[in-house]
């Protein structure tokens, strides 16, 4: 069946489910395959709980008897060849989101802000692969003002890959960081992988927005229809600095002759390049200066980004959904710096996916670690473990948490960092 005869079936049922556990009365189900899983030998079971139509790449033999079942060579293909057609059918604007650190928040933001005046379909959650792209693109409908998509990468070419079928016509690279080297290859194939999202815009092109602080993005958007934002330089489109950061980020920013104290409850200086990309791209759309503010100030981290909890034992700030050289650096920075009467703790994780350069880079944040005077540091996963005997290491984080039983931890400002695979989260009934 062609892509055009499919989307006239989905513009008749325009809800996609790939999980029989998440099926909507009415969707489509895609039988999609994994290397643990096979979507097809749910397409019945999709149907019987409510699913309109499933569209399956094996069957035993011959025309399935139930009309409702649609047979394509590639599940997967079909499901990004049919979201692009549907994306194709709108001309509304769609901002491309990319970078090693940063680009969930900042999405979170940037999608915030411009709800504050438009009607916005947005990545949810971190659904930014070949999958997720494609999801976000099929929940645009009519109603829709803007689209904001955030694009992850793992190995090279990805990007590419998800801008072929999401088309952007804003682009905003976060930063380019130490990250999945394991999947890249090296540093430099990083930097090219992220640079894609420019190469479709330049090629095709719309907008850029760019991190003027950053000299390798700032270089590789040369001669590009960009606008710039940074810290501390008025003539920037978006521009800002730090009043505080103990813990929370507080900074000011100016709106032509106006300027804005904004007191968010986002962890890290780090955060600020998030909130300034934000702003510049809710600026660009007309989004009030009040309004910009006021989102910056309600907008509540979630899913152990950037978050502070007090609980009855300890503060904690938890920042345990991913971990790279470049992040867990600058988060511990920012600990160092937190000015507070309790004794400070780290329980860090391992960093997954950095191939060749994983024992180098955990060795030199051991280093760091060990010079700061911590009162206490928890070190989780076989990397970290295989380093050192100064401080206490587990290989799990289920061993963690039977340190913390028998020895609890109270009174203590405690950092959680580590990638998301550690599951450091699973320590926090204990803190």
């Amino acid at each position: 069946m062609e892509i055009a005869a499919i989307h006239e079936i989905y513009k008749n049922h325009p809800s996609v489910s790939t999980d029989t556990r998440n099926s909507p009365k009415g969707a489509i189900f895609f039988a999609l395959k994994g290397e643990n899983f096979n979507g097809n030998l749910f397409a019945e079971k999709a149907l019987a709980q409510g699913c309109a139509y499933a569209v399956v790449d094996e069957w035993e033999s011959g025309e399935p008897s139930d009309k409702r079942i649609i047979v394509v060579e590639n599940v997967l293909a079909t499901l990004q060849k049919l979201a692009n057609f549907h994306r194709k059918t709108f001309k509304i604007p769609v901002i491309g989101i990319t970078g090693t650190n940063g680009k969930t928040t900042t999405k979170e933001l940037v999608s915030a802000i411009l709800s504050k005046e438009f009607n916005v379909a947005y990545t949810q959650g971190n659904l930014n692969n070949h999958i997720g792209v494609p999801l976000t693109l099929l929940s645009i409908n009519a109603s829709h003002d803007i689209a904001v998509v955030e694009m992850g990468a793992n190995h090279r070419g990805e990007i590419e890959a998800l801008c072929e079928i999401a088309e952007p016509t804003i682009g905003l690279i976060t930063n380019v960081g130490k990250a999945h080297i394991e999947g890249f290859g090296s540093f430099e194939n990083v930097v090219k992988t992220k640079g894609e999202l420019y190469d479709f815009i330049r090629k095709n092109g719309g907008k850029v927005f760019v991190n003027k602080d950053n000299s390798l993005l700032l270089a590789l958007s040369e001669e590009m229809d960009r606008l710039l934002y940074g810290k501390s330089d008025s003539e920037l489109f978006a521009s800002g600095h730090i009043t505080s950061e103990n813990p929370f980020l507080e900074f000011e920013w100016c709106f032509f002759e106006n300027s804005y104290r904004v007191k968010t409850h986002l962890v890290g200086e780090y955060n600020l390049d998030n909130a300034l990309a934000a702003i510049a791209i809710g600026k660009y759309f007309g989004v009030k200066a009040d309004y910009i503010s006021a989102t910056l100030e309600e907008y509540l981290p979630k899913n152990n980004r950037s978050q502070y909890e007090k609980t009855d034992k300890n503060e904690l700030i938890i920042d345990a959904y991913n971990a790279n050289p470049t992040s867990m650096r600058a988060a511990l920075e920012h600990f160092v710096k937190i000015q507070t009467p309790l004794s400070k703790a780290v329980i860090l994780g391992d960093m997954k996916e950095l191939g060749c350069i994983s024992h180098d880079e955990h060795q030199a944040i051991l280093d760091f670690v060990l010079t700061q005077g911590f009162d206490k540091v928890y070190l989780v996963g076989t990397v970290f473990s295989s380093l050192t005997n100064e401080v206490a290491t587990y290989a799990t984080v289920e061993s963690l948490g039977e340190e913390l039983k028998k020895n609890p931890l109270t009174a203590h400002l405690v950092l959680l960092k580590g990638s998301h695979s550690v599951g450091l989260e699973k320590s926090l009934p204990l803190l």
